[in-house]
């Protein structure tokens, strides 16, 4: 579960970065995946952050 704050990183992301719905989908995974790591039950800001991070960058515009 995203908190308001993450939310509002990826929307802001997805569109800056004009992500598709599957890049969208792939970033939330991955964000996830790092909370748990975390230990944290919720989708913070921060996770959304390094997720974006590993994206490759000639995809980044």
């Amino acid at each position: 579960m995203l908190d308001a704050e993450a939310q509002q990183l990826i929307r802001s992301a997805m569109s800056q970065l004009q992500l598709s719905a599957r890049a969208y989908h792939r970033v939330l995974k991955l964000a996830r995946t790092i909370a748990d790591l975390a230990g944290e039950e919720s989708i913070r800001p921060a996770h959304v952050a390094e997720a974006l991070q590993y994206r490759p960058k000639e995809m980044l515009g």
